[in-house]
C-alpha cells in the first residue's frame, strides 16, 4: 500500500513548489518568534511591539525616522571605492563591490545628507550593514570627514549611526587610516563648538567602535545592540578571565558608563534634539 504523501487519487496532490503561499516579506518573525504583520512593523519603527525588539534597519530608514518628512539632500553621493590593492580572496575586491552595488542600490556602508530635523538643520551619516558588513573602508572615513566640513560650513550639529563590522579587511591600512582620520575631523568639529551625537545601533563593533562611534558628546544607543571593539572568544583568550553575561549589550555598557543613555527608535527624534538644543543652549522645542 502506497504511503499517503506518494497517492495520487486522493489526499494532497499538489507539487510544494506549485503551492500558492503567502508572498515572502508580508510577515516578520524576532527572533523570541512574535510574528508582526511588516506593514504594522513599518509603522512601529522596525519595533516588534510585542517584544520591543529592534529590527536592523539602513539608512533609509533612519533618514525617513530623523529628518522632517523625511526630506533631505544627499552629499557625496556618487563617491565610491577603488581597489588600490588589488585585493582577492575568494573573488576580487572590485568584483565583490559591484556585485553589493548592484544588489543593494548603494555605493559603499554610508550615506550623509543634510536637513531639518524638528525645524533645526543637521548633517546626518548613516551606515548600512548590508553593504558588505557594514565595514569601514576608505570612502567610509572620507564621507564621515567630508560630512564634518559641511556641518562646520553650515554652523549644524553631526549625528552618525553606527552599524559595522569593523574595518574593511579588503582595503588593510588604508582602512585603519580611517581611525585617525574620522577622529581628527570630530576634533575638528568639535573645535568649532558644534555638537556631536553618536547613535550606536546593531551592531557597532572593530575599527568603527575604536574610532568615531564612541567619540560623540552624547553616545547614545538602541536597546539590545551589540558593541564591543573584539568579539566575546578573542576576549577571553586575551583576558584570560571569563567574561560577564551580555558584556557587550548596549545596556551592559549604560550600566558602566560607556553610553549616556538608550533609547527606543520611537523616541530618537526627540531625545536627540533635546540633547541638540540643550548642548546649543537653544530653547527645548517640543
Amino acid at each position: 500500500m502506497a504511503a499517503w504523501f506518494r497517492r495520487k487519487k486522493k489526499g494532497i496532490q499538489t507539487a510544494t513548489e506549485d503551492k500558492k503561499d503567502v508572498p515572502k516579506g508580508l510577515w516578520y518573525k524576532s527572533p523570541t518568534g512574535k510574528i508582526i504583520d511588516s506593514e504594522q512593523l513599518a509603522k512601529n519603527f522596525y519595533v516588534s511591539p510585542e517584544d520591543g525588539y529592534h529590527v536592523r534597519i539602513g539608512s533609509a530608514e533612519y533618514f525617513d525616522i530623523l529628518f522632517d518628512n523625511g526630506k533631505f539632500e544627499e552629499l557625496d553621493e556618487k563617491l565610491k571605492s577603488k581597489d588600490p590593492l588589488k585585493f582577492e580572496d575568494t573573488k576580487k575586491y572590485k568584483d565583490r563591490l559591484k556585485e553589493v552595488q548592484d544588489k543593494t542600490q548603494l555605493n559603499d556602508a554610508i550615506r550623509t545628507g543634510i536637513g531639518k530635523s524638528k525645524g533645526k538643520e543637521v548633517v546626518i551619516a548613516a551606515m548600512d550593514f548590508k553593504f558588505i558588513g557594514g565595514s569601514m573602508g576608505s570612502v567610509v572615513g572620507e564621507k564621515i570627514a567630508r560630512a564634518v566640513d559641511h556641518a562646520i560650513a553650515h554652523k549644524c550639529p553631526l549625528i552618525i549611526i553606527s552599524k559595522s563590522g569593523g574595518a574593511r579587511m579588503m582595503e588593510a591600512a588604508l582602512s585603519l587610516m580611517q581611525l585617525a582620520k574620522t577622529s581628527i575631523k570630530l576634533t575638528q568639529l568639535a573645535n568649532a563648538k558644534l555638537p556631536y551625537i553618536s547613535l550606536c545601533t546593531d551592531p557597532t563593533t572593530g575599527g568603527t567602535t575604536a574610532s568615531f562611534a564612541m567619540l560623540g558628546d552624547i553616545n547614545i544607543s538602541e536597546p539590545g545592540a551589540l558593541i564591543g571593539f573584539a568579539g566575546p572568544r578573542v576576549v577571553k583568550d586575551t583576558t584570560g578571565k571569563d567574561l560577564p553575561k551580555g558584556f557587550q549589550s548596549s545596556e551592559f555598557l549604560k550600566e558602566h558608563g560607556f553610553l549616556d543613555f538608550i533609547s527606543h527608535r520611537k523616541e530618537l527624534k526627540n531625545k536627540i534634539n533635546l540633547y541638540l538644543d540643550l548642548i546649543m543652549n537653544q530653547p527645548v522645542r517640543a
